[in-house]
């Protein structure tokens, strides 16, 4: 876990420097009315953030734990779009570096517990069950290829 411990302080890095960079009108422009903008995706980042925080808790106690998100309907319920930059990227900082500290609590032997992945964000092509290990390091993936459309 300490690779992707690592790997999400770098994005936090990366992440607070671009936004504090770019412009409102930037990140709020969208390519298209059902496309989501930079803030829109850093939203959805959020929300996954804390889906995956909640994985990897409820992961550790709770059999085959499934925890669901629903993208589309998450960002729309909260907004993103009308955040205030500041306070959507410190919300964003703050829960990477707890991620970092729930990953960095996980005991070695859990890292092989298995979770229900099914209707997650990211569906693995009918692989339902996968280890905490693996939402982990799917995380930092699914997170890279948000940053590239942001960056």
């Amino acid at each position: 876990m300490e690779e992707v411990i690592a790997q999400l302080q770098n994005r936090i890095i990366t992440v607070e420097k671009y936004f504090s960079e770019c412009s409102e009108i930037d990140l709020t422009l969208k390519a298209s009315p059902e496309k989501w903008s930079k803030k829109e995706v850093l939203g959805h980042l959020i929300d996954s953030a804390q889906s995956n925080i909640r994985r990897m808790v409820v992961g550790q106690y709770e059999e085959n734990a499934h925890i669901v998100y629903r993208q589309n309907e998450w960002v729309k319920a909260a907004d993103y779009q009308h955040y205030d930059t500041k306070d959507l990227v410190q919300m964003w900082v703050l829960l990477n570096k707890h991620f970092c500290r729930v990953l960095l609590n996980l005991p070695k032997e859990n890292y092989q517990t298995i979770t229900n992945w099914s209707n997650a964000t990211t569906p693995m092509l009918g692989q339902d069950l996968v280890t905490l290990e693996f939402v982990a390091k799917d995380y930092v993936r699914h997170l890279d290829h948000h940053l590239k459309q942001i960056l």
